[in-house]
């Protein structure tokens, strides 16, 4: 058994174990992982994952433009402009830009380099979006504020908001326990550990690559719906809308993610 292979068993039945520190933010999709990238979230690139996310915002963006925080490769950004919804885009790592770019349509789409915190784009918009948990990148609750606050200033009157992410589980994470499996795979194995006073983790993701495992942290900061209301309220806006995914499915107290939508007074 190689030793990443341990550590993953450790951090299955040790709630003091310690694992390697986090990457600092600038590496975490970079040219190390942007390459890779779309492979490794490959079923999010199904079809059936993402008809439905371009169905709900090409209503929501109308005769509008779209803005996509976190625009990544494109996942989301070229089969929406495919379909006719002029859409700009914010990323921090200019290293997935590139593999935006490198795909077909991918250098018509305009992408301003910076956080998306505070990163500004010409223009307003009649929808805006952060899909697949993206929002936790923030991982302070001032920069997830700053977030809605920089998003309403880029809406038009009327214009909507769109997050896609998870709702935190804690009722799986026993009393001291402070790990979470999310995966136990082959070739993929994923930790979070979670500090459930500040609501900081970090998600540990081993992968076989030539047939060893190789370990790479992430930060992030979970977030409850009814925080993102308030962060909203903050900014001018209301929610209108909360599923429990892209084909609108009622929330529930058993959903494990939302889509929530808010919007910007007229």
């Amino acid at each position: 058994m190689d030793e990443a292979h341990e550590k993953v068993q450790c951090a299955l039945v040790s709630p003091r174990v310690t694992l390697p520190p986090v990457q600092e933010p600038s590496n975490h999709f970079g040219a190390d992982v942007a390459p890779t990238y779309d492979e490794h979230a490959a079923p999010m690139f199904e079809a059936t994952a993402i008809d439905p996310v371009v169905d709900l915002l090409a209503e929501l963006a109308g005769a509008g433009r779209a803005l996509e925080l976190g625009i990544g490769t494109g996942r989301i950004a070229l089969p929406l402009a495919a379909r006719g919804v002029p859409v700009a885009g914010i990323e921090l790592s200019t290293a997935m830009v590139e593999q935006l770019r490198a795909k077909p349509g991918g250098a018509d789409i305009p992408v301003t380099i910076g956080d998306f915190a505070d990163a500004q784009v010409d223009g307003v918009f009649s929808t805006a979006y952060l899909v697949f948990n993206t929002i936790m990148n923030l991982t302070t609750q001032a920069a997830q504020v700053a977030c809605f606050r920089n998003v309403a200033t880029h809406l038009e009157p009327g214009g909507t908001f769109v997050i896609e992410v998870m709702t935190p589980r804690l009722q799986l994470l026993p009393p001291g326990e402070t790990h979470q499996v999310f995966d136990a795979s082959e070739d993929h194995w994923g930790i979070d550990e979670v500090d459930v006073a500040t609501q900081h983790s970090v998600s540990h993701h081993f992968r076989k690559i030539d047939g060893k495992f190789e370990l790479k942290s992430m930060p992030f900061r979970y977030v409850w719906p009814a925080e993102l209301d308030l962060m909203a309220q903050l900014a001018g806006m209301t929610l209108r809308d909360r599923w429990a995914g892209w084909a609108r499915e009622p929330f529930t107290s058993e959903s494990r993610q939302h889509v929530s939508v808010w919007e910007k007074p007229e």
